[in-house]
This record gives structure tokens, C-alpha cells and sequence, in this order.
């Protein structure tokens, strides 16, 4: 059984760094990569169960339309623990092969999520799909769904793959222009502008008035 996990921040936590936003400019953001990385999973017919987790109601009701599992991890308890949770649930129910995606990768399409699964060769093993500097992870698949725990955070990418190389875990890396790019800083909002076609993403920067360089 296989499922996609979309782990996703309170929408009052998200975007920090964006400080040419406001607050409330921030949380609007936030919202609509989470819808766009949504339809991404929910687009994604091959599997078995689509779950999100979060701390934030607002992010748990549009999993709930959308027809997927909606997992409240009750208050903000950092991404890996969130994360820990949700994987604990999915297997109880089952799940054997899990891919988690971050919720400010806009760009992913439902084929990177095909690609990130393909990737796995054996019954044991992880993919990591690199952010652009290569220094993070924004798509991780283990089978088994709990092989390993996540290490989302600074130097991710080098953390998981030496937790891999701990337990004797079969690791790939996938190069993945979409979903490598995550929107952290006004210089990332300006490359999704100049390469983004229609996403809610691109909608809701169109009515910012953004004083970009």
C-alpha cells in the first residue's frame, strides 16, 4: 500500500523569512502552495491514500474536501515530529511505501510524485529529492513507510542520507527541477514568477504589490 504524506506548518508560522510580505500576506501564501501541492497529490492516482498533516485547521479542512486524510497533530510540534505522527498512523493502517512532500513546493506535479516512487528499486530503500541548493530535502519516499525518521531542517539532505548509510538503508537521489524549488526567499518568488505557468501560487503573488528588485 502506498500513500502521500503532505506535511504542512501553521499558516501563522509559515514563510518567516519573507519579510518584503506581510503577516497576513505570509499565511495567504502559504495557503495557496499548500492547494497547489494538493492538487499535485490528490492529481496522483496511483495511490493508495493522500494525507496531510498539520496543526492548522484552516490546512486540515481543504485536506478534507479534497478527499484526503486530514491527521491533526493538535498543536505545532515541529515538521519531523508532525511528521513521525502521521507516519505511525499510515502504517498502522497499512501503509508500506510513504512519499512526504513539503507544502511550499508549488511547482511539483503530480508525474514528480510517479518519478519519486519509480525510484525505488527493492523493498527496503529511500529517495531524496534535493531542494536547489542541495543542502535540504523537499520530497523523501522510504519503504518501508518508517526505514527511517525524517531530518527535515538545515542540511537535511546530508542527514538523511547519513541516517541511511547508519542503517544499511539503499539510498537514491532524484534531481527534480519542480519540486527542488521552495519559496523561502523574495529571490525564489522571483524565479516561480518567471517560470510559472497558472497555480494558485502565481494568482495569489498577482495581487500582492510586491516591490521586488
Amino acid at each position: 500500500m502506498r500513500a502521500v504524506l503532505i506535511a504542512a506548518k501553521q499558516l501563522a508560522f509559515a514563510k518567516t523569512r519573507l519579510s518584503a510580505l506581510a503577516q497576513r500576506e505570509r499565511e495567504l501564501l502559504a495557503e495557496a502552495m499548500f492547494r497547489d501541492v494538493l492538487d499535485a497529490a490528490t492529481g496522483f492516482k496511483r495511490a493508495d491514500c493522500i494525507a496531510v498533516v498539520s496543526s492548522d485547521e484552516v490546512l486540515l479542512e481543504l485536506a478534507r474536501r479534497a478527499g484526503a486524510m486530514a491527521i491533526d497533530e493538535r498543536y505545532p510540534c515541529g515538521l519531523n515530529a508532525a511528521v513521525a505522527l502521521a507516519t505511525r498512523e499510515l502504517v498502522a493502517l497499512g501503509v508500506s511505501a510513504l512519499c512526504t512532500l513539503l507544502s511550499d513546493t508549488p511547482l511539483l506535479t503530480s508525474a514528480d510524485i510517479d518519478k519519486a516512487f519509480a525510484c525505488l528499486h527493492s523493498e527496503r530503500g529511500v529517495v531524496l529529492v534535493p531542494s536547489r541548493d542541495t543542502r535540504g530535502t523537499n520530497i523523501i519516499v522510504r519503504r518501508p513507510a518508517d526505514v527511517i525518521a525524517t531530518r527535515f531542517g538545515k542540511s537535511s539532505l546530508a542527514l538523511h542520507r547519513m541516517e541511511c548509510d547508519r542503517l544499511g538503508v539503499p539510498c537514491s537521489l532524484l534531481h527534480l527541477p519542480g519540486p527542488a524549488m521552495d519559496l523561502d526567499e523574495v529571490a525564489d518568488l522571483i524565479d516561480f514568477m518567471n517560470v510559472a505557468k497558472n497555480s494558485h501560487t502565481l494568482s495569489q503573488l498577482g495581487r500582492f504589490e510586491l516591490a521586488l528588485p
